[in-house]
Formats: C-alpha cells, sequence, structure tokens
C-alpha cells in the first residue's frame, strides 16, 4: 500500500491564500505593498543597506523578480539602491524615511495574519510546525546546493 505525501501540494496551497488573504488585509489598512514587497522590507527591517545578492538570498527571489519589485518600491519611495563605497561594484538597499514611517503599520497588520494564520493552534503546535517547517526549509537548502 502507498501512503501518498500531500506536504508541498499544502504548502503551495498554503503560500498562495496566505498571500492573497494577506495583500487584502493591507489593501484594507491603507498600505500598498504586495507581500513580496513586505518580504523584502522585513529584510531591511532587519538589517538596512545591504547588498542586493544578500537580499535576494535572503529573500528566495530570483534575480529578475527581485529587481522588478525594488523598482516598484523604489518608485513607491520606499528603497533607494546606492553603491557601496567601500566597493563601488557592490549595489546597496537601504530603506528611506517613508519606510520607516510605515513599518509600523505593516507590523501591526502582519501581527493580524499571524493571528489568522495560527487561529485554534496551541503555542506547542506552533512551536512543533515552525520546526517541522524550518527542518523541510533545510532540507530543500541542502538539496538546491548539491547536498542530496
Amino acid at each position: 500500500m502507498r501512503i501518498e505525501r500531500r506536504g508541498g501540494f499544502l504548502l503551495s496551497k498554503v503560500h498562495r491564500l496566505s498571500g492573497r488573504v494577506f495583500a487584502r488585509m493591507l489593501k484594507a489598512h491603507g498600505i500598498e505593498l504586495n507581500p513580496a514587497q513586505g518580504r523584502i522590507l522585513f529584510v531591511l527591517w532587519q538589517e538596512d543597506g545591504i547588498p542586493i545578492r544578500e537580499l535576494a538570498k535572503r529573500t528566495s527571489l530570483g534575480k529578475s523578480t527581485l529587481t522588478s519589485m525594488l523598482d516598484r518600491l523604489e518608485e513607491a519611495g520606499h528603497v533607494v539602491r546606492e553603491r557601496s563605497e567601500a566597493d563601488r561594484r557592490v549595489i546597496l538597499v537601504k530603506r528611506t524615511d517613508k519606510d520607516r514611517a510605515a513599518q509600523a503599520a505593516y507590523e501591526r497588520v502582519s501581527a493580524a495574519m499571524a493571528g489568522v494564520f495560527y487561529r485554534g493552534l496551541t503555542d506547542e503546535e506552533i512551536g512543533a510546525f515552525e520546526r517541522t517547517l524550518g527542518r523541510i526549509l533545510d532540507n530543500l537548502i541542502a538539496f538546491e546546493d548539491g547536498n542530496p
């Protein structure tokens, strides 16, 4: 008897649906960012002024997707791209005052989204779920790096 595993399928569905729900919540609060742009800004909130290559790695976005997202964020006044003074070949992505002002509102909506996402789960269940996802992510990263 073959046991069918549906984790990847379920993760894909959760990803798509949660992105739509989160985008709707952002819009309802007057925040004109999509979830992928929010992911970029979240990384910059942890460390501002990082190279584009590092930003791509931390967001798991492809170069072309990241570039188009940065174009939109720059047009909207949330980020600027500047050459590194230490190495002129490196482009750094930096936050603006507009982004700093919007961060608190975005974080409130993000917390509300977490409430929807984890509704009905205990802290223990959430911890186990997040640890499992972390292990799955580590497996995928190792595979992608050529360490199956």
